[in-house]
Formats: C-alpha cells, sequence, structure tokens
C-alpha cells in the first residue's frame, strides 16, 4: 500500500489568474509555476465564490459553500474567521499528518489552530486582539539592519500606490516565508507525512517588490487596464482621491506603477517558491508530494475603474488553481481543465488524494477524476456571492461557467451578462441586448433556483426580488458580529 503523501498547499493573496505564463501572461516571469503546471494540471476556470481575504479563506479551509460557513464578507453583519469545524488541517492531523501554517492565515482569535498542530504567522498590519504581535514583525525587528520599521515605505495595506521595498530584500516578508516554510520541513516528525499550507501575504497591496524585481518590470510593456463601455459609472473622483481607493480612475502613469510592483511581487513570490522546491528536491521529497497552488481572490488592478476586490469580474473573482500529483499516483492526465471549480473543491481533493475520509459538512467536490480525466458528471456552473463592503450597491450575486457570466446586484435590482469566449475583459455587458435576452432570462432562472432554496427574501414566484432599502444579507449559520 502506497504511504500517504506530503501536503503543500501554496497560497497566495490577492493574486488575478491571469498572472502566470502558464496561463497565457507573456509578461511576467514565474519559470517555477509554469514548471509545475507543466507536470500537473491547470484549471483555467477556477473561481473565488465569495473573493475576498476571509470569506474565501474559510470555504478553503472547510470545503463549505459561503453560505454554509456564515462568511458572506468582510462588512456589516458578516465577521472574522472563528468556530469553523472540521478545517483541512483538523482532518489531516486526526490522520497521522504533521501540520503547519505559515503566512497568512486570518484566523480570530489570531492564534487559534483550527487543526493546525502550529502556525507562525505574518498577519501584515492586522492587529485584531490586545498584544498580538506576528511573528514576522517580531522577526523583522530582531534582524532589521537600520532604523526603520516594517511599513515606512509609506504604502498602506490597501493602498493602490506602489514603489519598491524600502528595507534589504531578506527582510521581506515573501523571504520570511519560505523561510520558515523551510524550517518547518527541517523541524517535522520525520515519521509522519507533513501538510503545510505556506500562505504568501502578497501580492496583496503594498505592491512593494524588492528593487530587483520593481526594475525588471519597470522596463517591460506590460498589459493596460481593461475598461468596459460600461465602466464609467465607476470613474467617481471623490472616491478616486482615496490612498485606499476602491474606485476611480488614477493617472497611467500611478496604474502603471500600480501594476509594476504587483508584478514584481508575484515574480519574486515564484523565485522564493523555487528555493522550497529545490529543498524538497534536495532531500529526496518532491516526488512525494501532492502540491497545489491558488489564490484567494484576485485584484482589479484598475480594470474597469475598480481596485481591490469583492467583485465578481474576472480581474477579482478569477483564480489560479494547479495541482500537481505525487509521482507514484503518476502523471496528471488533463493537462488543462475548463470546468468550473473552486475553493471549496480544494479540501476534499487532497483529502482524496490523501485517502482520507471527506466529512458530510463538505459541499466542494474532489478534482482528482477531472485530472484523471475520468468521465464524470460535474457542476454546471459555480455560484459566487459577496455581502456588502465598500459600498452597499456592490453587494452581488454570480454565476459563471467559465464562457458565461451572470452578476445580479441585489441593492439596485440590476444585472450585467458577459460573452467571456469573445470578451475576455468583460468590456460589452449584454444584459441590454435583446439579441441575448433569451440567454440572460436562463442564466437568471439558474440563479433564481439556487437562491430560492435559501428562504432568506432574495426570490418570490421564481423572480429576484430587489433588496434596496433592506439590511445586508446575513447567512443564518453566521454568529457574532464582525470586529473589523
Amino acid at each position: 500500500m502506497l504511504k500517504p503523501p506530503n501536503v503543500l498547499l501554496i497560497m497566495t493573496d490577492q493574486q488575478r489568474w491571469d498572472t502566470l505564463g502558464c496561463y497565457g501572461n507573456k509578461a511576467i516571469e514565474t519559470a517555477n509555476l509554469d514548471w509545475l503546471a507543466s507536470e500537473g494540471t491547470v484549471f483555467t476556470s477556477a473561481y473565488s465564490s465569495t473573493p475576498s481575504c476571509t470569506p474565501a479563506r474559510a470555504s478553503l479551509m472547510t470545503g463549505m459553500d459561503p453560505w454554509n460557513t456564515g462568511i458572506l464578507g468582510m462588512g456589516r453583519g458578516q465577521g472574522p474567521m472563528k468556530g469553523l469545524e472540521n478545517t483541512l488541517p483538523e482532518q489531516l492531523a486526526r490522520a497521522g499528518y504533521h501540520t503547519q501554517g505559515v503566512g497568512k492565515m486570518h484566523f480570530h482569535p489570531q492564534r487559534s489552530l483550527f487543526g493546525f498542530h502550529h502556525t507562525v504567522l505574518d498577519e501584515s498590519g492586522r492587529e485584531d486582539e490586545p498584544g498580538f504581535v506576528s511573528d514576522y514583525r517580531r522577526w523583522f525587528e530582531q534582524n532589521k539592519t537600520g532604523d526603520y520599521g516594517f511599513t515606512d515605505h509609506g504604502i498602506d495595506w490597501n493602498s493602490w500606490m506602489a514603489r519598491p521595498y524600502h528595507a534589504p530584500e531578506f527582510l521581506h516578508p515573501t523571504n520570511w516565508t519560505v523561510n520558515e516554510s523551510i524550517r518547518f520541513i527541517q523541524n517535522r516528525d520525520p515519521g509522519k507525512p507533513f501538510f503545510l499550507k505556506m500562505s504568501f501575504a502578497r501580492p496583496h497591496s503594498p505592491y512593494d517588490a524588492p528593487a530587483f524585481y520593481y526594475d525588471i518590470y519597470e522596463k517591460k510593456d506590460i498589459p493596460k487596464p481593461l475598461i468596459g463601455e460600461w465602466s464609467a459609472m465607476h470613474h467617481v473622483e471623490k472616491d478616486a482621491a482615496s490612498p485606499e481607493a476602491w474606485r476611480g480612475k488614477r493617472s497611467d502613469e500611478e496604474i502603471r506603477r500600480a501594476r509594476i510592483g504587483y508584478y514584481g511581487n508575484i515574480h519574486h513570490i515564484d523565485l522564493q517558491i523555487g528555493r522550497l522546491l529545490m529543498y524538497l528536491k534536495k532531500i529526496g521529497q518532491l516526488d512525494h508530494t501532492l502540491i497545489l497552488f491558488t489564490s484567494d481572490h484576485g485584484d482589479m488592478m484598475g480594470d474597469h475603474h475598480l481596485w481591490r476586490k469583492t467583485y465578481a469580474y474576472e480581474g477579482s473573482a478569477h483564480i489560479p488553481l494547479i495541482v500537481k500529483l505525487p509521482k507514484a499516483m503518476g502523471g496528471a492526465l488533463v493537462e488543462r481543465s475548463n470546468a468550473p471549480v473552486c475553493l471549496q473543491d480544494i479540501m476534499p481533493t487532497i483529502l482524496d488524494v490523501a485517502r482520507v475520509p471527506v466529512p458530510d459538512s463538505v459541499d466542494g467536490r474532489s478534482l482528482l477524476p477531472l485530472i484523471r480525466g475520468k468521465s464524470t458528471s460535474w457542476r454546471e456552473f459555480v455560484h459566487g456571492e459577496h455581502c456588502t463592503c465598500y459600498s452597499e450597491l456592490q453587494e452581488m450575486q454570480y454565476l459563471t461557467d467559465g464562457r458565461w457570466k451572470y452578476i445580479w446586484f441585489p441593492r439596485l435590482g440590476t444585472e450585467q451578462l458577459f460573452d467571456m469566449a469573445s470578451d475576455p475583459g468583460e468590456c460589452m455587458d449584454l444584459a441590454n441586448n435583446e439579441a441575448y435576452l433569451t440567454g440572460l432570462n436562463r442564466w437568471r432562472d439558474k440563479l433564481v433556483a439556487v437562491l430560492a432554496e435559501r428562504n432568506a427574501g432574495l426570490t418570490d414566484n421564481g423572480a429576484l426580488v430587489c433588496q434596496a432599502g433592506k439590511p445586508p444579507i446575513v447567512s443564518p449559520k453566521y454568529e457574532g458580529m464582525c470586529i473589523r
């Protein structure tokens, strides 16, 4: 009988799907992740069902849909990631794995383990309870080489601003995350397989790539933001004036700098991932490890005059997902899959490969049949949603099969429809085009069917019900109030 494989789950924060060479980006350099993709399966239609940090990570940790985790966003009436049961690390620990979380966890309380044997944390600037100091920040203060702090670059945690990293590269949180991951593998229980969740705090802002990487992309021709015919609604000068703007057009140069820093952060992460892969190869564990790479959500990066996340659009909701099986299981028979998949599918996939029972609470499905090329029925579409966050008007519900995308804005009572085969940038909204009325009605009916099961006042007699003037949508599974 085959020994259980090690499991390495690599996660970045706020990385768009289209910022890897293996997804067709010709400007960015991601050699290590592209190699991983060549050895495994690339999922081209992977989505974050609730595209912001806390709810996305809750779904990944539990395999549950957002409605069942109870966390539909990061705004009023939502809340932190707390009280989760039957988590991925918990199930693996019970099955005999040595489990470790390194980097950004976004738990509450912040030292909660949720099934990990141990965590080593970089929570950026987040200090949700008195006295909390992240492991990274403590290490930074002990190892810095001058009179400066870890935020002295002057960029806030959700800003569109960018500049090269202000401190020596070895102090960057990306390096620290890989250092601590290698340290765990060196010191792990050698009698057990390991589960390591290596969770980077970048490329999420600040867009502060070390100078070496920043300089590379300053000289490159990198993609400009996509601006749709409908995007003018977000060209709001007052909103754009904020250093943490969620919408509004900044200057072309400022947008380009943001993308330079963002691309540089991703290139930096890729080379640091390469360090870990080289170490696993050196100690003879690379072939014995299931490796998955993904992100919690994307970043609009100025597309359609929008920044950050929480939106149904491709830049925010479409994520990278690569799965490489351990060598003993043979290579992937399917190199690229366009099946609509989501973060909820990661937990059952890992448990399936590790031959660990999947809890009944899991809503996601194992990707292993898709990787193996086995004939299997699969979901028709991914359903996503996000409660109010930056603006009540942006509360949204969406459906996508990777080809079409339907979006409903409950507070506005409006819809959008995009044909991403002919319009991958979602620049042409077809919702008001009579030629697409049949398709629009068909997708609306699908969403009605999904939401009607909730009995939450979102539908009535087969129609969607506008939520204007009503309280934010809150799942009955959510308990407690948001502390953010």
